[in-house]
């Protein structure tokens, strides 16, 4: 007697055409809608400490005392609050890019330190930098 094999045997397929298809169509889609965005880099250049260029050197600053008194001194000598226009004119004129610096105590009057400030921008200080003593 010959035996028969009992029940089908079928195999299934997959088609995996369509999820390939799917697969790279995304793949596309995520390709062209990336942005790319390139960074700009700040870029510091440090001076060799061997090497001394004249205009990297400091420029000290003019300053201005105004003592608790009312007194105004400056390069070490009284003046007048009608003179601080002229003495820093002279100033300017040795060291044009020099900063102008007022130092002020706390028990000065408020009406000297705006009046050598204006002064001192009658004297072409462009800006002029009041800090408290």
């Amino acid at each position: 007697m010959k035996k028969r094999k009992s029940g089908n045997t079928q195999t299934t397929d997959v088609d995996m055409t369509p999820m390939l298809d799917i697969v790279f169509i995304l793949l596309i889609f995520f390709i062209v809608t990336t942005s790319f965005i390139k960074e700009d880099a700040v870029v510091f250049y440090r001076p060799d400490s061997k090497i001394t260029h004249p205009d990297l050197q400091p420029i000290k600053p003019i300053v201005i005392d105004i003592s608790a008194n009312n007194d105004i001194t400056m390069s070490g000598r009284f003046i007048d609050v009608e003179a601080v226009q002229a003495n820093l004119e002279t100033e300017r004129a040795k060291h044009p890019k020099a900063a102008v610096v007022v130092r002020v105590h706390e028990n000065a009057a408020s009406g000297i330190v705006v009046r050598t400030v204006d002064q001192s921008k009658l004297a072409g200080a462009g800006q002029v930098t009041v800090v408290r003593n």
